[in-house]
Formats: C-alpha cells, structure tokens, sequence
C-alpha cells in the first residue's frame, strides 16, 4: 500500500513537482500552470477564455494527467442536451424497472470544450453539479465522485455561434484565467517537443486522487487573519456600489477570494495568507463576476481599470514580521 504523500513530503514541494511536469507540455507559461493549480487546490472550477488552438484543452488534459485523475471531455454543442452530461433513466426490459444511467459528469475531470456554444438550457445543467457536487434525474440526487473539479473553455463572445454564460454560472467558476499567445522561442521549442513526440501521455501523475483531496484539505487549513478578511471583502464589497457596474461581486466571490488567496499561500510554503496573495489573485476572481453598464461600455471602461482603482482605494492591512514570498 502506498504510503499518502503528504507524511513525507512538504505540500509546496509536491506542488512544485507538479508545476515542473506540466511545464513539460505548456511551455513557457509557468503563471499559467500556477494559477490553474490554485484553482483546483482551492477546490473550485476553472474557466478558460481564449482564441481556438492556444493550448486551453491541452492543459485541462495535462492537468488531469499529473493529479492522477480520470478525464472525460464533453464537446459542447447547440444540440447537446441536459440529460447527455447529467445521465438518463432507462427501463430494463428484465426487471421492468428503472436504471439510472450515469453521464459523464461522473469523473474526477471534467472538460468542458467550449462551453458557450451550447444552448442556456444545457448550460444551467451544470450548475447543481459545480455548486453542490451532485445532479439529480427524475426527482432522486446522485453524489458525484470527489475530487471532483471542472474546467471549461470557451471562445470569445464575438464568435458566430456563442451563448454568453449566465451570471449564476460565471459566479461558479473560482477563476477566469486567458492562456494568450506563446513567446516565439517558446513556440519554436513546442514545434521541437511536437515533433520529438513528447506528448501528455508521457507526464507521470504526481498525486492520487486521494493524496489531492488531503492537499486541498490542507489549503483550506491555511491561517486568515482576521484582517484580511476585512480587506477581502473590502475589495468585493467597493465594486457593489460602482457607477459604472451593473452588477459587483457576490459574497460567493469573497469566499472564492479567500480560497484562492490560502492556496497561493500553500503553493509557495507558508501556513498563512498575507495581503499580497489577495491582490495578486483579484482580478483573475474577480473580473468575470462583474459586468459594466451600458453606459460605461460605450464610454470605454473596463472590468481592470475599476478593479484597479478599488485595490487602491481599499487600505492594505499592516502585517508586521511576514514575508511577502
């Protein structure tokens, strides 16, 4: 039996491991790959916005690989229907009874392959299962695996043939995070990975998924000092009452603010959270939980320019004796 990795090892060391495998596939983009993982040791989900062919599923499948997980990949489609993800109840002409049939929700890993291209409908499906971990069919719930993360990938808005995600969902989603464009040496070196075949298939899980759930369990046991909760909410509650928003943050963000500010704390080795993992993460929670108005839109703001003047208008709590790393 294998001894649990963490009785051994150090959580951010294991962290870096991991960080290290999937640099292998996702050259170039260490931020990235650090802020995926914080998403998934924050135990949420993860919505990646970019242009086709930047590497968005190449790193959920990556992703997948090194955290010892099962993926299974549902390509959204405007066909695609509530019943296909969640699961069907059919008749066994045996017993003449029902069976429930499980979707593929019922995995560790889910990707979610443009997500915005299939209908609101289908859409909403995969609410209950983010929020709560479970779907129910006919009237009876069922408990989805655990770990249990989703990522989704979406294009932007000004494709043909895209949805915009509802509020509610947006809201679900721990963080935005946008892949961009390679540096062009980094894409020189992909081209040579490519062609030495040196594909996910050759990256070694890092963790089991049990060993996961005890690193997710040990990042929401990281300290919160009582004045960075103050400075939180600080931060989401300024964008409720802005002019130029017509909707702020929801106290659904505070707390995914939080959680991700405690996972950055335990990638980089420290048992408490310090102001500086908030800010370094508030645009990447918060910025898709904000909408701007009409007005604002056409006066050309936008969601960083306001997030930036609410750090600056919030005051930063002195924490004497820390370090900042």
């Amino acid at each position: 039996m294998r001894i649990p990795i963490l009785l051994y090892d150090q959580p951010a060391k294991i962290v870096e491991r991991m960080i290290q495998q999937l640099e292998k596939v996702m050259i170039g983009k260490r931020e990235m790959i650090e802020k995926s993982l914080i998403a998934m040791l924050a135990g949420g989900h993860l919505l990646l916005e970019d242009a086709p062919g930047v590497g968005k599923t190449r790193l959920a499948r990556a992703l997948a690989r090194t955290m010892g997980c099962d993926l299974k990949r549902i390509q959204c489609t405007p066909d695609l229907m509530p019943s296909d993800i969640t699961g069907i109840s059919v008749l066994n002409p045996l017993t003449h009874e029902f069976e429930f049939r499980q979707g593929p929700l019922f995995t560790s890993f889910i990707l979610a392959d443009e997500l915005n291209r299939t209908t609101p409908k289908t859409q909403a499906a995969f609410l209950e299962a983010m929020e709560e971990r479970k779907v129910s069919v006919d009237g009876i719930s069922y408990t989805l695996p655990e770990p249990f993360h989703l990522i989704a990938t979406q294009n932007s808005l000004d494709y043909e043939g895209t949805y915009p995600l509802p509020e509610a969902q947006l809201d679900r989603f721990i963080l935005r995070l946008s892949i961009g464009y390679p540096a062009i040496k980094d894409e020189i070196l992909m081209l040579d990975h490519i062609l030495n075949q040196r594909a996910i298939e050759d990256l070694k899980p890092v963790v089991l998924p049990e060993e996961w759930l005890l690193l997710e369990k040990e990042a929401s046991a990281v300290h919160v000092d009582q004045s960075v909760k103050v400075y939180i909410v600080g931060l989401t509650s300024s964008t409720r009452n802005h002019p130029h928003l017509r909707s702020g943050a929801s106290p659904r963000a505070s707390y995914a603010l939080m959680r991700a500010a405690q996972a950055r704390a335990l990638m980089l080795g420290r048992s408490y959270v310090i102001p500086d993992d908030v800010k370094a993460l508030t645009y990447d929670v918060l910025a898709h939980r904000l909408s701007l108005t009409p007005q604002a839109e056409m006066a050309g703001y936008d969601v960083a320019n306001i997030l930036g003047e609410s750090i600056a208008s919030v005051a930063t709590p002195f924490m004497p004796h820390v370090s900042s790393r």
